[in-house]
C-alpha cells in the first residue's frame, strides 16, 4: 500500500467570509475557488504574495500546493480570509516556530483574526449608532 501524502487542513474568517485551505507537498501552486491567484486583481495577488514572499525569506523555499476555497462577505473579506487560512496552514505544515514569529512581528492579522462584526441595529431606529432627530420648533 502507498504512503499517504500528508494533508493538512487550517481556516481563516474576516467578517462573514470563511475560507478552508488544504496544503500538500508540491511545486508551489496556490488555487483560490479553482483558479490560480496569478488570474486575481493586482491588489489582491499582492495580499497573498507577501505570505509567499515572507515564507521564502525564512523557509528558503516555496514547494506547497495549496488549495483554498472561500465563500461568504465580499471580495475583500474573502482575500483576508484567503490570507489568514493560507498562512495558518503554512505554520501547522511546516510547524516552523521561525515562520509563525516572522507572520507575527509582519501582521497580526496574518495569523490572527479579525473578530469586527457588524453591529446590530437598535430597535425604533435605522442604523446602529444614527439616532432619529427631534426638531422642536
Amino acid at each position: 500500500m502507498a504512503e499517504e501524502k500528508q494533508k493538512i487542513i487550517a481556516g481563516g474568517k474576516r467578517k462573514t467570509a470563511i475560507a478552508k485551505a488544504i496544503i500538500n507537498s508540491g511545486s508551489g501552486r496556490i488555487l483560490i475557488n479553482k483558479i490560480p491567484y496569478e488570474n486575481l486583481d493586482f491588489f489582491k495577488k499582492l495580499m497573498i504574495k507577501e505570505v509567499i514572499e515572507l515564507t521564502k525569506r525564512v523557509l528558503g523555499k516555496f514547494d506547497f500546493d495549496i488549495k483554498a476555497g472561500v465563500s461568504g462577505g465580499g471580495e475583500e473579506s474573502q482575500i483576508s480570509a484567503v490570507r489568514l487560512a493560507i498562512s495558518r496552514v503554512l505554520v501547522k505544515f511546516t510547524k516552523s516556530e521561525e515562520l509563525k514569529r516572522t507572520f507575527s512581528n509582519y501582521d497580526k492579522s496574518l495569523l490572527v483574526a479579525d473578530t469586527r462584526r457588524k453591529e446590530a441595529y437598535k430597535p425604533g431606529d435605522s442604523k446602529a449608532r444614527k439616532k432619529r432627530q427631534k426638531s422642536f420648533r
